[in-house]
């Protein structure tokens, strides 16, 4: 086999040689010659393996994290309280229930001894029924008083505090202008409710404002109640039969005659029935309003004939009318001596005195 020489060319100068290019430094070369690899500078590689551990321990770490997470909780149900009325919190999560209905309760008051007894007990009450809930305060007098005004800011309940100049002559007519003056500021302002004419000294349970929203149009139930002497108790209302009312009871033989034998605090309807005519059956009054012109005891009866026609449009509270829901007592304090406000100007003297 024939040798192959290479020649070298050596410069006269050393520091002025000719360099040739890779490409024909590996042509002289010819076959025999291998292939110079390329290495990276060292910076590089670092930088490149310091990314690659990088990636590898954040995975590790996102992946040990995410195994070791615990599941989260199911939603718990919201706590009910034990009377099935919910409180705030439950209000707020349980958000399937549907807005309550405004309850308008109507309360007429005059200046008297067990006044602030009677708006104390019935603020007390008020205050326990699920908002929303307005309170009409009617007082007597060409002003509102003080006294008056002051159990109220207190009493925690939303309230709308009024004067009704229009007074009768007979005391057994005082509430009917101050009921009529509710009704005014009720169609006046349209306020969609239900409107219940609720006396101060009456007696009430909580279930019987429960039972308040769940009334369409017109709602009627017995109330018990003393009679005016005070020797007996009584029941008034209506008599039902599978949710519909068949009849009424009565004690007194004087209201035999009324058309409708319903307290007035056994009754409530909703308040778009005082302006809108699509709301009720009966169109022969314009205006709906107590009268003053009937005699006692058929305030009432001459009231819901405005409203409705006949027992079909009723609607039994409950369907059985089978409950005591308030009681009617006939309190009177009207000629009980007590301080002006409640406030003694002069020091009681004593009637035992202690032996010092």
């Amino acid at each position: 086999m024939d040798s192959v020489s290479v020649r070298r060319t050596f410069s006269p100068n050393p520091h002025h040689r000719s360099i040739s290019s890779p490409s024909s430094s590996l042509r002289t070369r010819g076959p025999t010659s291998a292939f110079i690899p390329y290495h990276p500078p060292l910076l590089l590689r670092l930088l490149i393996f310091f990314f690659a551990s990088g990636i590898v321990l954040g995975l590790t770490v996102f992946s040990s994290t995410y195994e070791h997470q615990p599941e989260p909780e199911p939603d718990r149900e919201p706590i009910i309280r034990s009377d099935h009325r919910p409180d705030k919190l439950g209000m707020t999560q349980l958000n399937h229930v549907p807005e309550q209905k405004l309850i308008i309760v109507v309360t007429p008051t005059y200046n008297r001894a067990a006044q602030a007894y009677f708006l104390h007990r019935l603020a007390q009450t008020l205050r326990l029924v699920p908002p929303p809930l307005l309170w009409i305060v009617v007082e007597t007098g060409s002003k509102t008083s003080s006294e008056t005004a002051s159990i109220l800011r207190r009493s925690g309940v939303m309230y709308r505090h009024i004067s009704c100049k229009q007074t009768s002559g007979e005391v057994k007519d005082r509430g009917v202008h101050q009921r009529n003056k509710a009704l005014d500021l009720i169609e006046h302002h349209r306020l969609e409710g239900i409107v219940y004419f609720s006396d101060d000294d009456n007696i009430y349970s909580l279930e019987l404002f429960d039972r308040l929203r769940e009334i369409r149009g017109f709602g009627t139930w017995p109330v018990a109640m003393l009679t005016h002497d005070k020797s007996k108790a009584i029941l008034e209302g209506p008599v039902c039969k599978n949710g519909q009312i068949i009849g009424w009871h009565t004690n007194e033989k004087s209201k035999r005659l009324r058309r409708f034998h319903v307290d007035m605090s056994g009754f409530a309807f909703n308040s778009t029935m005082l302006w809108d005519p699509d709301k009720r059956v009966h169109l022969a009054w314009n205006t709906i309003r107590q009268l003053d012109t009937v005699k006692e005891g058929f305030q009432e009866t001459t009231f819901i004939q405005q409203l409705v026609e006949d027992e079909t449009q009723m609607e039994a509270v409950p369907s059985d009318c089978a409950k005591i829901m308030n009681w009617h007592l006939h309190l009177d304090y009207r000629d009980v001596v007590y301080p002006t406000g409640w406030h003694l100007r002069n020091n009681l003297q004593p009637v035992v005195p202690l032996k010092l």
